[in-house]
């Protein structure tokens, strides 16, 4: 059995948090600069005890979820992966996949992004450069005790991980989830300007929609709207200049609510071209000018899960995660349906799953936080992270495995 991160005893973690909740309460900001990976969890989790705002009593689980993880193979790790979650999320994003990776072989790592992990309202003054520290900061680590290193992200992350790696070609490949090149709200550019009058674009504490769960954020300040939007100009910048040789695996699904998933299927063939790489496309076939071997197609509706459609954020979780699995305990109700339907939800009610903003007459929808695929999509990132050019044929538009009973 391979083992995830040694976390520290009950006991240990909380001396250790409460000798550091001083330098924590100190600033505002979360902690950079560290000189280790340990120490950068350490200090972090002390910043997340004094600043956070908890929504269960469980605060060591809630610590555990939103802090900088590590997952260690048996033996000598060869290769790692950094992995770097998106807005408004925590980097219980990688929950499943983490460990997934280290089971083969991997010294994998997941950051927490300044201004997360804590409260929405530390987002206000968060800035893209923070971001892109705590990326460099430990990915530079991580370059200096295994030999190869490939790159992780999820939305933003995709966006701060494909910056580094056109900086820095020592970076083996890359691995993004639902990558926010271009954001699908035309919009999107004018958070950088109304910050300063509008810091809030939904009111914060409104008594309807929640600010935030045990491991994400349901309300995020136009602040760090404008600095993910600054993020896909930085990825479309780019993409446009040159292209991107070295193995890269996505996954997308067609109806995103939060992303241009056309432009990311377009490029995908125009820029990443390496023979290894494949872009995992959920929804209905696309184009034909995007169908090429490189892409692979699964089907998105599937009523034996009570799936109307994928969701930006469910693709990285297996259905058998403890919160967010088909019989998971975190259900996302807030999903831009009438107030009436979400409560039934929140009642525990029967559902189905889809992304942001959809509806259909006579159904209520939670949002779709798990991907029956996992596993076969497991097996499609590990082709691409082993340089294997062989995939299933492109025609294969198949179901995932039958739902258990």
């Amino acid at each position: 059995m391979h083992r995830a991160a040694r976390h520290l005893r009950l006991p240990h973690l909380a001396l250790s948090l409460s000798l550091l909740t001083l330098q924590a309460c100190a600033s505002g900001d979360a902690p950079l600069g560290q000189a280790s990976f340990a120490e950068y969890r350490q200090q972090t989790l002390a910043w997340m005890q004094a600043n956070r705002t908890f929504q269960t009593d469980d605060h060591g689980a809630e610590l555990e979820w939103n802090a900088p993880r590590e997952w260690r193979p048996d033996g000598v790790a060869k290769r790692g992966i950094l992995l770097v979650h998106g807005l408004g999320d925590s980097p219980f994003s990688f929950n499943d996949v983490g460990q997934k990776l280290a089971d083969q072989g991997f010294l994998v790592r997941s950051v927490l992004l300044p201004g997360h992990g804590s409260k929405p309202s530390d987002m206000l003054d968060v800035t893209l450069k923070q971001w892109q520290e705590v990326v460099r900061e430990q990915a530079q680590i991580m370059q200096r005790e295994v030999p190869t290193v490939y790159l992780g992200g999820f939305s933003t992350g995709a966006d701060l991980v494909l910056d580094y790696a056109y900086e820095h070609p020592e970076i083996a490949g890359l691995v993004l989830f639902s990558p926010a090149f271009r954001p699908e709200n035309t919009y999107a550019w004018l958070t950088q300007y109304i910050g300063w009058f509008r810091p809030w674009l939904a009111k914060p504490d409104d008594g309807v929609r929640p600010m935030q769960t045990p491991v994400r954020y349901l309300n995020v300040p136009t602040n760090g709207f404008a600095q993910f939007y600054r993020s896909a100009l930085l990825a479309q910048d780019h993409i446009e200049q040159r292209p991107y040789d070295k193995p890269v695996f996505i996954a997308i699904t067609q109806h995103d609510s939060v992303l241009d998933t056309a432009y990311v299927l377009d490029n995908f063939n125009t820029r990443f071209r390496n023979p290894t790489s494949r872009l995992i496309w959920y929804g209905d076939t696309p184009a034909p000018a995007a169908k090429t071997p490189r892409v692979l197609v699964r089907n998105d509706y599937l009523p034996q899960y009570r799936i109307a459609q994928f969701s930006h954020m469910g693709l990285m979780f297996s259905p058998d995660d403890a919160l967010y699995g088909k019989d998971g305990k975190q259900r996302i109700c807030w999903n831009g349906q009438q107030a009436e339907d979400m409560h039934k939800c929140l009642n525990g009610g029967p559902v189905w799953y889809s992304d942001w903003g959809h509806r259909e007459p006579g159904k209520v929808f939670a949002r779709l936080t798990f991907n029956p695929y996992f596993e076969w999509q497991m097996g499609v990132m590990m082709g691409v992270l082993n340089g294997e050019r062989s995939s299933a044929p492109l025609s294969l538009v198949d179901e995932p495995p039958s739902r258990r009973h």
